[in-house]
């Protein structure tokens, strides 16, 4: 959890929530998402909605993890509604991705030795010249 913030993971749940319950209601008041559950039965006065309370929270779970859920909004509202959470859940995974790749590439590498002070005074890295180089001939 380390590439995004714990605030940003704390926004994402709520609106995961927000996003589930706003189809939950929105799907509730279409009169496109009630659809006849015997369809060869023309008279019945009997009509369902796909999206309950857990069913909402199911296709926003399946379109987060970008495997989907089975279940398919009919009513404009309620695909407008898909439409802009898997464009956040989009930009969210993108920059997920990019902030882990950024994360796993930055070296956290201590350095003991600041000078030459710090160089002359351990003794874990041998250094040295060779004889009768320019080095040696120098100093």
């Amino acid at each position: 959890m380390n590439p995004l913030a714990m605030e940003i993971w704390l926004y994402v749940l709520a609106a995961y929530v927000l996003v589930s319950l706003t189809l939950f209601v929105m799907a509730r008041f279409s009169p496109y998402e009630w659809n006849n559950p015997h369809p060869y039965v023309k008279e019945s006065d009997i009509v369902e909605n796909q999206f309950s309370v857990s069913n909402s929270f199911w296709f926003i779970t399946g379109t987060f993890l970008r495997q989907g859920s089975g279940l398919n909004p009919k009513a404009v509202s309620t695909r407008i509604v898909g439409g802009i959470w898997w464009f956040f859940t989009l930009i969210i995974i993108s920059s997920y991705t990019a902030n882990l790749a950024a994360f796993l590439t930055v070296e956290r590498m201590i350095t003991p030795i600041e000078g030459a002070s710090d160089l002359a005074e351990q003794t874990d890295i041998s250094y040295g010249t060779l004889e009768g180089g320019s080095t040696m001939t120098f100093f």
